[in-house]
């Protein structure tokens, strides 16, 4: 390793960092959130007694769209230089959206709490798609294209050789990798070819006919979405309908989010006809997250979400949004909303701690934390909701969304392409419950063999 190496965490959050003003420069309106969403954290820091976590304003996730297993396979070794690595499989077919998809993030809790950025990326299922021709030809335009610049494949590789980049190699390399992502007003097909694709389904149109996967949004943190959700109205920037994930809640559970809708880009076409095209994909988010469900808990969170959507139509206006909003509070009445309840029906996963030289007897883990010796804090959902990201998607997509083929999964696949095996988010949440409770009981000098473990949820 080179003396001079930056960490994964600084090169993370340097990409992180160019990124965000990237963005801004290429969406004003995206700046216009970002000072929004400011103001209302600022309001909730002033109201909330608790502390509040560190840097608000770090983005907390970007997402991008590739077309082939090539640029999956890119996309892994990119990120693995910034310790972003696949977690979870999304299978966004079932809500009409042709991709799948997985979470480049940091599975170290600390790493996570140094900077938390993730890019949610999905791969074009072009075997979705009905037109065989359609196929074909989509299939030869992105064959064609090169993702990354021939210089980041240069640092891409010596990275991959020599164990990581001195600094002056990783600033270079993050500067090659904006180019990546970077929006370009031109498009690398003709406006008819583009036509067509978008008549097929619009995503078509956005993974294809561009030059690489530019961003198609960025994503800040909030401590309140439901005061974000009405200050973007109240500022005319257009926000969707409603929240996607639950409810609020006096304890916050796996994630909520919402965006304002994609503005219409100019785009150039090929072929010297002049013809310009508005294109509608990208958009600014803003996301709250809460307590990572164990799997009980998220059977039951997706037994009550199915419930809503039998219920309420899907939200396309006010009154509809208001039918599926009251709900969706009224369905997940019957999801336990106390940290404590949480804990003892095994529903959410906890960081445990001890308190600073405490010391205690073989008790149970209920009579400890009763006693006050030991803590539990709710372990923040790191990933992401398939339902929410697809409606996502969908509010941000102009034209026709319908007529896929087959919807099934196809996580076997997408490994494939990616070239390694998907992480699994609820074994990385179980073994971080698990350690941080050895860690607590060691320090109150305590161990398995003292029966302290009798209760410890599974």
């Amino acid at each position: 390793m080179k003396r001079s190496e930056p960490s994964t965490d600084a090169l993370r959050a340097k990409l992180a960092r160019a990124l965000s003003d990237m963005y801004e420069t290429e969406m004003p309106r995206y700046r216009e959130m970002g000072d929004l969403v400011r103001l209302v954290n600022k309001t909730a820091l002033g109201a909330d007694t608790v502390t509040a976590p560190a840097e608000l304003d770090i983005v907390q996730h970007g997402a991008i769209r590739v077309g082939t297993a090539r640029e999956l396979d890119d996309m892994r070794r990119l990120f693995a230089v910034m310790g972003m690595f696949p977690v979870g499989y999304y299978n966004l077919a079932p809500s009409g959206i042709p991709v799948h998809s997985t979470a480049f993030r940091p599975i170290d809790r600390d790493a996570l709490r140094r900077n938390p950025f993730r890019v949610f990326t999905s791969l074009l299922r072009l075997d979705l798609i009905h037109d065989a021709e359609l196929r074909d030809a989509a299939a030869a335009v992105m064959h064609r294209r090169d993702i990354l610049t021939p210089r980041c494949r240069v640092l891409l590789e010596a990275c991959e050789r020599d164990g990581g980049l001195d600094d002056a190699q990783a600033d270079d390399f993050v500067s090659q990798a904006l180019e990546t992502f970077r929006w370009r007003g031109a498009a690398t097909t003709t406006a008819r070819f583009y036509e067509r694709l978008r008549a097929a389904h619009p995503l078509l149109a956005d993974i294809v006919c561009f030059k690489g996967p530019h961003l198609n949004h960025l994503t800040l943190r909030t401590l309140d979405i439901d005061a974000a959700q009405r200050a973007m109205s109240q500022a005319g920037l257009d926000p969707k309908p409603t929240v996607e994930g639950p409810p609020g809640r006096r304890c916050p559970i796996l994630l909520r989010q919402t965006s304002f809708r994609a503005q219409a880009e100019p785009v150039a076409f090929e072929g010297g006809d002049g013809a310009t095209v508005l294109h509608m994909a990208r958009f600014g988010e803003i996301e709250q997250r809460g307590a990572a469900l164990t799997e009980p808990g998220r059977a039951l969170y997706d037994r009550l979400l199915s419930q809503v959507h039998a219920q309420a139509p899907a939200p396309s206006g006010p009154e509809a949004a208001a039918v599926f909003e009251q709900t969706l509070a009224r369905v997940f009445a019957a999801f336990p909303d106390d940290s404590d309840a949480l804990r003892r029906e095994k529903l959410a996963f906890f960081e445990f701690s001890a308190v600073e030289g405490a010391r205690a007897d073989g008790r149970s883990i209920e009579e400890l934390l009763a006693a006050g010796v030991l803590k539990a804090a709710p372990i923040v959902y790191d990933d992401f909701l398939p339902v929410s990201a697809a409606g996502i998607f969908r509010s941000n997509l102009a034209g026709s969304q319908s007529g896929l083929a087959a919807q099934n999964d196809d996580r076997d696949g997408f490994e494939t392409a990616l070239g390694t095996p998907i992480i699994d988010a609820q074994a990385l949440y179980q073994a971080a419950e698990e350690a941080s409770l050895e860690r607590a009981l060691a320090a109150l000098g305590l161990n398995e063999a003292d029966g302290a473990h009798s209760d410890l949820p599974t």
